[in-house]
């Protein structure tokens, strides 16, 4: 059953008038009658009686005009709702991201961002893992790394510099790697989330290089694969926000600095453009003045 018969019904029903009825909800009144007579041949009753002063409802009018103006009135409420929730920045809001990267860099702008937004409602989801944005049900997600080809869009926030790093106490016991190549021989932790299985992206000159290393563990979790490096169980290839305080401490030194290595790109990523929630617009309208060190 159309919305618009029922908004048409109302109309009639409330005006005494299919002229004055058409005119309020912009229709012809050829139009409005059609509908109406459409409508009770739809429900097989006749709901108005028509006389060249006026139109009044038959009693199964009425009793269908009592339900139906409930009904409208439930409709809007819940338009209106949605509507205000658009219109300005408020309601729920749910975010991925990877832990560390959350906690080292982008707590303080969320932290920002909820105090400019107080009614957005936030659901933060930290994990290192590529979550399904659909599937899992986020608004948006907060991801490092080169971007795989999907129908999702990206907005890009910032490069996070990559670093070699092992403790001093491992370069004693193996020898500082002074090549990429030298990697071969050396226990590499390595990061699964990584594209490209079993190579480190490494910077000679203007090219980037994928050097092959035979992972000496493997995780998908850089603090895990920190822990160990400050232990001295081998190199890691991992963001310089994760290591920072342990480079100022001397628990870990930078490994052949002389190759830089290309920073990661931190992306913000979300389904569509079309119908984006206000909470979220809202988000990404701040992400988008954010500065980064």
């Amino acid at each position: 059953m159309d919305i618009k018969a029922l908004r048409a019904f109302a109309a009639v029903v409330e005006e005494g008038s299919f002229t004055a009825a058409a005119q309020r909800i912009v229709m012809s009144k050829s139009m409005c009658s059609k509908i109406i007579a459409d409508l009770e041949s739809f429900l097989g009753a006749r709901l108005l009686t028509r006389t060249t002063r006026a139109v009044t409802p038959t009693a199964a009018g009425m009793s269908f005009y009592t339900e139906v103006g409930g009904i409208l009135a439930r409709l809007d409420a819940a338009t209106e709702a949605v509507r205000s929730t658009t219109l300005h920045a408020s309601g729920p809001l749910k975010l991925g991201a990877p832990v560390q990267y959350m906690l080292n860099v982008f707590e303080p702008h969320l932290l920002r961002f909820m105090t400019e937004y107080p009614d957005v409602q936030l659901d933060v989801v930290l994990e290192d893992a590529r979550t399904d944005l659909t599937r899992d049900g986020y608004d948006a997600v907060l991801r490092i790394g080169l971007l795989e080809d999907s129908n999702l869009h990206a907005r890009h926030l910032h490069d996070t510099p990559i670093l070699l790093v092992a403790s001093p106490n491992y370069i004693q016991a193996r020898g500082n790697p002074e090549h990429p190549s030298d990697l071969r021989h050396h226990l590499c932790l390595h990061y699964t989330n990584l594209r490209g299985a079993g190579t480190w992206p490494l910077r000679q000159g203007s090219e980037v290089i994928y050097q092959k290393i035979t992972p000496a563990f493997s995780s998908n979790n850089n603090e895990l694969l920190r822990r160990l490096a400050v232990a001295g169980k081998g190199i890691a290839l991992t963001p310089r926000f994760q290591v920072t305080d342990d480079l100022e401490a001397g628990r870990l030194v930078a490994v052949m600095p002389d190759y830089g290595l290309p920073g990661a790109p931190v992306h913000v990523l979300y389904s569509s453009r079309k119908n984006v929630s206000a909470a979220l617009s809202a988000f990404l309208d701040f992400v988008a003045t954010l500065r980064f060190e």
